[in-house]
């Protein structure tokens, strides 16, 4: 069987650990193109429920010291060494495009739905870094949950952070790791 071209690029997908990107990172242009493709993902009702906030230059070091700070208020037995990464954490990649979940009031589509469309959004835009030839990290860890960090981002109430993408030219080519086996995990329903 020979396989379709576009799939080449869902075959090829692996994540870069931020802290192996480096610059540079997608310029205006090209970060507005995959924007673009990572838009393009099924929404029911067409509610939209996503943003997006980008975050370069030294504003990753002000949000770094805020997390570092924050660190210290949620646990003040924080290690040094967790304190310095998380103080660290946006400072690797160029360029982290936050995916900002804003699920709108609607009776036919639950949150739910309209949660996993800005999950769809972030593997999206993952798919179009690497298009472009970039390396790309979805993270969250416990940022992404936090009330003052999103106050820190300006989320309206009922938004929530699906996930900081990290982007930028890899510093090392990253191996294969091993995949589930789709077999496996494909089952039939015979009603």
């Amino acid at each position: 069987m020979s396989v379709p071209p576009a799939l080449h690029a869902l075959d090829a997908r692996r994540s870069v650990p931020a802290k192996q990107l480096g610059e540079p990172g997608p310029d205006p242009v090209t970060l507005m193109r995959m924007v673009s493709s990572a838009v393009r993902v099924p929404d029911h009702g067409k509610l939209v429920p996503y943003r997006f906030l980008r975050i370069a230059g030294d504003a990753r070091h002000s949000l770094g010291a805020f997390l570092a700070q924050r660190a210290v208020q949620r646990d003040p037995q924080v290690s040094p060494a967790q304190l310095d990464k998380d103080r660290q954490r946006f400072s690797h990649a160029p360029l982290i495009i936050t995916v900002i979940a804003s699920p709108r009031p609607n009776p036919k589509v639950p949150e739910a739905e309209q949660l996993m469309t800005a999950g769809c959004v972030c593997f999206a835009l993952l798919q179009a870094a690497q298009a472009f030839g970039f390396g790309a990290q979805w993270l969250t860890a416990w940022m992404a949950f936090d009330p003052a960090v999103h106050a820190h981002l300006g989320l309206a109430e009922g938004e929530q952070i699906a996930g900081f993408i990290h982007i930028g030219t890899p510093k090392t080519a990253v191996p294969e790791r091993e995949r589930p086996d789709p077999a496996a995990l494909l089952q039939d329903w015979e009603g």
